[in-house]
């Protein structure tokens, strides 16, 4: 298996030696223009140069989350947690507070209770100096994270959902994910030709509101608004997406799409979560968005070891 992440250069996968260095490397100035941290995180676009896939660590302050359950709904565990993904070697911390739970019955959250439940610990994470992403629908919400320090904007709904949100990116000259999302799985359609016409739409979106072409990754969105069969499909054909000439940032973690390979609850899923970013990353993704971070960095570091061996 070739690793490598497509559209970064350099050799893109580091021997292990080399991805330690690139985490000690030293942190240039935020990319959101303020911190309350000590030091501030490295910008994303430094961070795709490291010629290595980024890994980024997932942080839910819900108590309905899919994977994990609200486990890390109080705030002191999941200030702990970032503190562990952190260590393990994660690159990026992504924080969400209303859970879109991909396979439905999400409880919609409103702007005050999601910043209520982010309060008392986004501050805090953003001490740690690595970037964090905000997770959220919401514009309102997104200012208010990058007020407290986060760097990027992950929308679950790609710029199509809040009007407000690209003007807000755009203001601010953050990077933001833009991953695809349905309101419902359709088995009857191509999903990867669905997929490209929903980029197409946001990155318009993106170009009207003033956006940089280099502060946009696209998500495929795993598990979101597909059957598991459609989610199998768009890993498999992932490099299709590099015909935007954008990062691609994938998100199969304890995802439903394994069980359907094999029967697992999401806890039970890390190896088909391991599996799938390989090969994600073998077809292209620059990002893998994880909650098991230091089983992810030891697979990834282990194919690196290999692959250089060669």
């Amino acid at each position: 298996m070739r690793v490598n992440a497509g559209e970064i250069p350099a050799s893109l996968l580091d021997s292990p030696a080399r991805a330690r260095d690139a985490s000690a490397m030293p942190l240039a100035p935020s990319l959101s223009g303020t911190t309350p941290a000590s030091r501030s995180p490295e910008p994303l676009s430094a961070l795709l140069k490291r010629g290595r896939p980024l890994i980024m660590g997932i942080l839910n302050v819900t108590p309905d989350s899919f994977s994990d359950g609200g486990r890390f709904f109080d705030p002191a565990t999941a200030i702990g947690h970032a503190r562990e993904m952190a260590a393990d070697g994660a690159d990026i911390l992504d924080i969400g507070a209303e859970s879109t739970r991909p396979y439905g019955g999400a409880q919609p959250v409103g702007a005050e209770d999601e910043k209520a439940r982010l309060a008392p610990v986004l501050p805090e994470i953003v001490k740690l100096g690595l970037p964090v992403s905000i997770d959220t629908i919401k514009a309102s919400i997104a200012a208010w994270a990058l007020d407290q320090g986060a760097a990027i904007v992950n929308d679950v709904w790609g710029l199509q959902r809040d009007g407000e949100m690209a003007p807000l990116v755009a203001r601010r000259g953050v990077p933001v994910i833009v991953m695809h999302n349905r309101d419902e799985a359709d088995p009857a359609i191509d999903i990867v030709a669905d997929v490209n016409a929903f980029f197409e739409r946001s990155l318009a979106i993106a170009d009207r509101a003033g956006i940089r072409r280099e502060n946009i990754v696209l998500d495929p969105g795993i598990g979101f608004g597909k059957t598991p069969e459609q989610s199998i499909v768009c890993l498999a054909r992932l490099a299709e997406f590099k015909r935007f000439g954008l990062p691609l940032l994938v998100g199969a973690s304890r995802k439903r799409f394994i069980n359907s390979v094999t029967p697992s609850p999401p806890t039970e899923r890390l190896g088909g979560s391991i599996a799938s970013h390989l090969i994600s990353v073998e077809k292209g993704a620059a990002i893998v968005r994880v909650h098991d971070v230091k089983q992810t960095v030891q697979a990834l570091r282990v194919a690196a070891a290999i692959e250089a061996a060669q």
